[in-house]
Formats: structure tokens, sequence, C-alpha cells
């Protein structure tokens, strides 16, 4: 099984709202998922992104791959910095 962290579409329309969720690869954007680990709010200002970053490096240490938006996320706020100075430590 393949295991992706990637955003979960919410809200109306054209007031966009995401859930960071972790999910297998082959179900549907909105549908089934794993664990809820963060949000992601692109339309508030300045764009709202929370994360629980114990959750998230620990999908990432069991092989979960980030989703190019996700990773991009997570990259700006120095998650992927501590999950490969983590790797690197090991």
């Amino acid at each position: 099984m393949s295991v992706k962290i990637r955003l979960k579409r919410m809200g109306a329309k054209k007031r966009p709202f995401y859930r960071v969720v972790v999910a297998d690869s082959r179900s549907p954007r909105d549908g089934r998922f794993i664990e809820e680990i963060g949000t992601y709010n692109p339309v508030s200002t300045p764009k709202a992104f929370t994360i629980n970053e114990d959750k998230a490096l620990d999908w990432l240490q069991k092989g979960a791959q980030p989703s190019d938006t996700v990773r991009n996320l997570f990259s700006k706020n120095g998650l992927m910095e501590k999950f490969h100075n983590a790797k690197l430590q090991k």
C-alpha cells in the first residue's frame, strides 16, 4: 500500500479550505483517509497553515510521500529540513 500526505478540499465554492491528510494513494481526493494531521487556508490573509509536526514527521519516517503542494508547504515551514536532518543523524 502506497501512502501519501495530501490535501483534502473542504469549504464552499470559491472559498477553499483544505485538510492535510494521510491517505492511501488509490483513494479519491476527498475520500477515505487514514489520519488528519493539519489544515491549510489559502483564502485568509496571511495564508494559514497549521500542522502537527510530530505526526507529520512520524508519517514521513514511515515512508509516506507528500504531494507536490504539501511538500512546498512543509518546506516553507521548515518541516522537510527537520525530516532530512533527523534522517542524516540515524
